[in-house]
Order: structure tokens, then C-alpha cells, then sequence
């Protein structure tokens, strides 16, 4: 059996936790095991998404002390949860949430655990390539453990990494089964004090268009631009780390190694340089387009297309030509 740890975010099972199940299918099929899930909540929606990808396995952790939403408790109840299926691996999403839950699985269970993978190849031993120094060099390993423990390295599937083997049946029979661990209320742990809703618009780590802007920007008020291109365009705003050093833009907005790692069909980068820092965040991006007044810029060598020039003068003038078109395409008859 080899099982995807998926976790609820804002009433949703994101995009980087559904990546997850299709590579577990993947590697089910290889294995010739079984494929599933372990999940705390959202069983209806989950074993929608179970069934639509082949897979027909269901685990749910219930205890009234998981509501706390304790990765601790959650580890606890996972590490339980694994030692009473032995199950072949236990793959979650490369996020912070998962990550630390995963990792304190390992540690109650005494088994090594990789994170970011790009590349999960079972066999004896198995093999995974994983990312590290945040994404700037790749480490062939093989896996020694009799339950492996991975998190994938987001976009890992669409970039024919790990996610790369047989396409899933679809509309399998979804079996359920709940699991009741053991939780001692006393053990040490962290619990969430608030939450803090989202701000409204399209996610930075989801948006399928980024527009990004660093020191060429010049200022906060500089964003506008940014914030008009990326509403018609359908995206997200993004910075470098110098706009959020010089209080320009939250850091919530930040691509790079120490803010959000984007995966966005195109990213558009404003007077940004392309430091490595930067470059981490947004090298899995599908297309770059560059937009800057230093040829030598890394961003611009980097970039699928590049404009040299001023943005001030560049992005109206895109803008300008996208509400052309779109008013045109109103225009009856158009």
C-alpha cells in the first residue's frame, strides 16, 4: 500500500496535495500495491477525488484532539496510523504543513525521510532526486527504510518528474476506514491560536500568471501598474526581496527561496535582476517574460522572451493594447 498524506487548506484540497494522489496512483501501479490517502477531514470531496484517479483507498484520523490542529497530534496519529499498515511509502506535498508532520513522523518512527523530490523511482533500493540548497542543485539518493517517507517538490508532475507512469482507470470503488489513535492531551504541542483569512484575489502560489517587480519598480506606488496588469491578465502580484526590504510590498508577496516558490503557466518579471535568491522562487515557472534595461541581467539570460527597456514606459503600453483588445472583442459583431 502506498498512501498520500492530504490536508485541507481554506475548505480545499490544494493543487500541490492532488499532485500528490495522481503520483501515488503512479507508483501504485508500479508497485502492484494498492493506492489511497490518509486525511484528517473532507472525506466526501477526498474520495471524489480518490475514485477520479483510480485509487480506492480511504484512511481518516478522528480524534477530538486533531480539531486543535496540532501537527504534533496529527504526527502522532499518522506514526500510529503507520504502524499498524505498514504501508510500502507515505508521500505528502513539499509544503511547511506537511513537512513538519512528515518529519515528525519520521522521528517517532526511526525512518529517514526525503523531501522535495522530483523523482520517486521504486525498486531495491528505492531512488528519489531530490532538491536541495533550495532548488539549486539535485541529489540522486537511494532509500533505504521499510516504509518510505517523501515530500514532492511542487509542479513535480507537470514537469514529468516523479508523476510520469500509468494514467489512472478512474471511477474506482472508494473503500473508507477511520482511525481512532491513541492521543495523550498532556504532550507538549503547538496549537493555533488565530486564523487569518486570506486575502481576496487570485493565491501567489496558485495564480496561473505572475507579475512580479523588484528594485526597477522604484516605489510602492509603482505597483499599480503591476496590480492593473495582473487583474486583466487573470494573476497574481508578486516582488523580489528588495521590494519587501524596502516595505514596497508585504511579504506574503515575496518570490524566492525565503517567500513563495510559483509555478505559473507565465511570469513576468518587472526590473528584476534574477539574483539566485529570486530565481529559486520562480525557475519553475512554464514561460518568463523579462522586462528590464540590462541585457546581462540574469532574469533577462533566464527568460523565454525578454523586453529591454523601462517598464514605466513598457507596461502601459502593454496595458494599453490588452484593453484595446479586450474592448474590441466586445464590440458587437467583433
Amino acid at each position: 500500500m502506498i498512501l498520500a498524506l492530504v490536508e485541507q487548506r481554506d475548505g480545499a484540497f490544494p493543487a500541490d496535495a492532488l499532485e500528490v494522489l495522481d503520483v501515488v496512483r503512479d507508483l501504485a501501479h508500479r508497485c502492484g500495491v494498492p493506492g489511497g490517502a490518509v486525511s484528517v477531514g473532507g472525506a466526501g470531496m477526498l474520495a471524489r477525488e480518490l475514485g477520479a484517479r483510480g485509487l480506492d483507498q480511504l484512511h481518516l484520523l478522528r480524534h477530538e484532539l486533531l480539531d486543535e490542529d496540532s501537527p504534533q497530534y496529527r504526527a502522532e496519529a499518522l506514526a500510529q496510523l503507520v504502524a499498524d499498515l505498514s504501508p510500502e511509502a507515505v508521500l505528502a506535498p513539499s509544503d511547511p504543513r506537511s513537512s513538519e508532520v512528515l518529519a515528525e513522523v519520521a522521528a517517532r518512527a526511526g525512518l529517514p525521510l526525503a523531501t522535495a523530490c522530483t523523482a520517486v523511482t521504486p525498486g531495491e533500493p528505492w531512488t528519489v532526486t531530490r532538491e536541495r540548497a533550495g532548488g539549486i542543485l539535485l541529489e540522486d539518493a537511494e532509500l533505504y527504510a521499510p516504509v518510505r517517507l517523501c515530500t514532492l517538490a511542487r509542479g513535480a508532475v507537470a514537469g514529468g518528474g516523479v508523476g510520469n507512469g500509468a494514467a489512472g482507470s478512474g471511477g474506482a470503488d472508494v473503500t473508507v476506514r477511520t482511525f481512532v489513535p491513541t492521543l495523550d492531551e498532556t504532550a507538549p504541542r503547538a496549537t493555533l491560536v488565530e486564523r487569518r483569512p486570506r486575502a481576496a484575489g487570485v493565491g501567489l502560489a496558485s495564480a496561473p500568471v505572475v507579475v512580479s517587480g523588484g528594485r526597477g519598480v522604484g516605489s510602492a506606488e509603482g505597483y499599480r501598474m503591476l496590480e492593473e496588469l495582473a487583474e486583466l491578465l487573470g494573476g497574481a502580484v508578486g516582488c523580489s526581496r528588495v521590494a519587501t526590504n524596502n516595505g514596497w510590498r508585504p511579504h506574503r508577496d515575496q518570490v524566492g527561496l525565503t517567500g513563495t516558490r510559483i509555478t505559473p503557466a507565465l511570469y513576468v518579471a518587472c526590473g528584476i535582476s534574477g539574483a539566485t535568491q529570486h530565481w529559486v522562487g520562480c525557475m519553475g515557472s512554464k514561460a518568463i517574460l523579462a522586462i528590464n534595461t540590462d541585457p546581462e541581467a540574469p532574469m533577462v539570460a533566464r527568460s523565454t522572451w525578454a523586453v529591454i527597456g523601462d517598464l514605466h514606459e513598457v507596461l502601459p503600453a502593454v496595458i494599453d493594447e490588452l484593453h484595446r483588445r479586450s474592448d474590441a472583442a466586445a464590440r458587437p459583431g467583433a
